[in-house]
């Protein structure tokens, strides 16, 4: 930084937010300004260490991308379990930034990070943090005072560890039971996730954005939940998306609700539109989309950053991922780099390709100005949230406020309220709460919560009861990376669902099922005792509710369907669209 930095109006934190802006703006170099307009993964090596150029995601080392690419947003992947790592890391990161031209602080961003599902792509495990059940469960509950706490807590934290962008929350509507992202969101229903994000935008940004808030970066527009097949457009097999129910502004309406509640951000999703009247070209390719619909129609003015890697091929976790360009596979670099900003959006996601727009502007093809509009959005969110006056974190602050006690107390009330009863015994050794001094038979419950149920026995013959937890089915896949996507069937393999039957017929038999989809399971909820479904529970919350030690309150945020006939012939588009469901948006055993 220049000697005279202190003196500088934009150094100032007495002006205006905008004086502040166009008195840098004013200063950056074209360079500058391109490196502001990259948002790319990153990860803390042990020790709190800056990542180097060799890493999993194959991004350049930090500091050379900060000191020569000039970029200043960084995606954080991964658990952190150490906090005190985390801070030390925080500050390298930014010293280094503000050692580097005008001395633009970093923004740090993170998926969501608060619950149990962990895919390097998507969301990680909750580490240091308070874990809460995914936002499935906070659907269940249907309690937006409880969604804007739980956000409120995710904002304190988050801002005590240096996280100040919130890649969440994702409110796609999970109208095709096949997709692989649906744990993420709230469900199917429009008016419910519009309620719930209202709160959850309320609780990370405040009223206002400030130096308190983190920046919420609502995904994914204009709803990704209806993808043809179910498959995921991060694949090249899952590009399309498709309207076969002319359900197109049933998606529109949660992000509707998030524009009114101020959201910072927004996200728009990898997938191409067909059978519309929008262009076929992935969304943030997409000028009708990002230009015509979201800022002109709805009138949204905030920061759209893509979805990670469209410009670029990149292998993640040893896994080649080619560029999420659908319908632009066949454009340049450079031409997909135009044709992203042409369309309305200001921030390349998982890219560190500044120099591509470095070029677009020297050879005429964007111009500086352009590059300026986004660029003034980008710079006003870090002066609202303080950066540039705060820079570096309290060390103590993050030890006394990340995985707080009241935080970790709130988040394992939630896990058990938000487990459903779908059904119940009415008598005998599975009705509710669970008798003291049974032979247990148990699957997947670890030996000290386990315990706490009655004796023990290794042999299903020898029990009075058996609690079996089970994960939701799911046709795995390959590759490092396309492995965490829990995607295709939705049934249990035939010899694992007999197995679960037999063993239904053999003892009294209480099922736990977590779900990240609707799993079809209709003879093995006919067959056991007692089915519950939970969305990211620790085992002692479930052995709370087994003993009456907790009530569960939630409800299904979706229908759980009947046949994979019925799912296949359902329109992907359209919510409670499969036939004769076994259990419907509702469901739930109270008390």
């Amino acid at each position: 930084m220049d000697a005279n930095d202190d003196i500088r109006p934009y150094r100032d934190p007495d002006l205006s937010v905008e004086d502040r802006v166009e008195d840098l703006l004013g200063r950056l170099t074209l360079q500058d300004k391109a490196g502001l307009m990259f948002h790319d993964i990153t990860t803390m090596p042990p020790g709190g260490e800056l990542m180097g150029p060799d890493n999993p995601f194959g991004r350049p080392a930090s500091e050379h991308a900060i000191r020569e690419l000039r970029m200043n947003h960084f995606n954080l992947a991964g658990s952190v379990s150490d906090v005190r790592d985390l801070v030390a890391w925080n500050r390298r990161l930014q010293e280094v930034a503000l050692d580097t031209g005008p001395g633009i602080p970093v923004t740090i961003s993170s998926d969501p990070r608060h619950a149990f599902s962990n895919n390097p792509g998507t969301e990680s495990t909750a580490g240091a943090f308070s874990q809460w059940p995914q936002s499935l469960g906070l659907a269940a509950l249907n309690d937006p005072d409880l969604v804007e706490r739980f956000a409120d807590i995710s904002r304190q934290e988050y801002v005590a560890a240096g996280l100040r962008v919130a890649l969440h929350p994702q409110i796609d509507l999970a109208t095709e039971p096949r997709w692989a992202r649906i744990g993420m969101t709230f469900g199917e229903d429009a008016d419910l996730t519009s309620r719930l994000v209202t709160a959850y935008i309320r609780g990370l940004q405040g009223t206002e954005l400030g130096p308190e808030s983190v920046a919420a970066m609502t995904k994914h527009f204009p709803g990704g939940g209806p993808q043809l097949d179910g498959e995921d457009p991060h694949f090249d097999y899952g590009r399309e998306q498709v309207y076969p129910g002319g359900r197109r502004e049933y998606h529109l309406e949660p992000f509707r609700a998030a524009i009114a509640a101020g959201t910072s951000q927004m996200m728009p999703y990898y997938g191409l539109p067909l059978g519309t009247d929008w262009e076929e070209i992935a969304f943030a390719f997409n000028h009708d989309v990002i230009t015509t619909l979201l800022r002109e129609e709805l009138g949204y003015q905030g920061i759209v950053c893509t979805d990670w890697g469209l410009i670029s091929d990149s292998v993640i976790m040893g896994q080649p991922m080619p560029a999420r360009a659908w319908g632009a596979e066949h454009l340049s670099e450079l031409d997909r780099v135009v044709t992203i900003i042409e369309a309305g959006c200001d921030q390349f996601g998982g890219e560190s390709r500044p120099e591509l727009v470095v070029e677009a502007v020297r050879s005429g093809r964007i111009s500086e100005q352009r590059v300026d509009q986004s660029v003034r959005r980008l710079l006003a969110e870090k002066f609202r949230l303080g950066l540039f006056d705060a820079p570096f974190l309290d060390v103590d602050h993050a030890l006394a406020t990340v995985g707080r006690d009241d935080f970790v107390a709130a988040g394992e009330d939630a896990q058990r309220a938000a487990i459903v009863r779908l059904t119940a015994a009415d008598d005998g050794p599975a009705a509710l709460p669970l008798r003291e001094g049974l032979n247990v038979y148990v699957e997947n419950i670890g030996e000290e919560a386990a315990a706490r149920l009655g004796t023990i026995v290794d042999d299903p013959s020898q029990a009075e009861l058996a609690v079996v937890r089970l994960d939701a089915p799911f046709d795995p896949r390959p590759g490092g990376f396309e492995a965490f996507f829990h995607a295709g069937s939705l049934e249990f393999p035939p010899e694992e669902r007999d197995r679960i039957v037999a063993l239904c017929r053999q003892v009294p038999t209480i099922v736990v099922l977590f779900l990240d989809r609707p799993a079809i399971v209709p003879e093995i909820a006919q067959e056991a005792a007692a089915l519950l479904v939970e969305f990211g529970a620790r085992d002692d919350a479930v052995v709370d509710v087994l003993l009456g030690t907790a009530t569960a309150r939630g409800r299904l945020p979706f229908d759980l369907p009947s046949s994979t006939e019925h799912v296949e012939q359902s329109h992907s588009d359209a919510p409670f669209d499969t036939a004769d469901p076994v259990f419907r948006f509702g469901d739930g055993i109270l008390g």
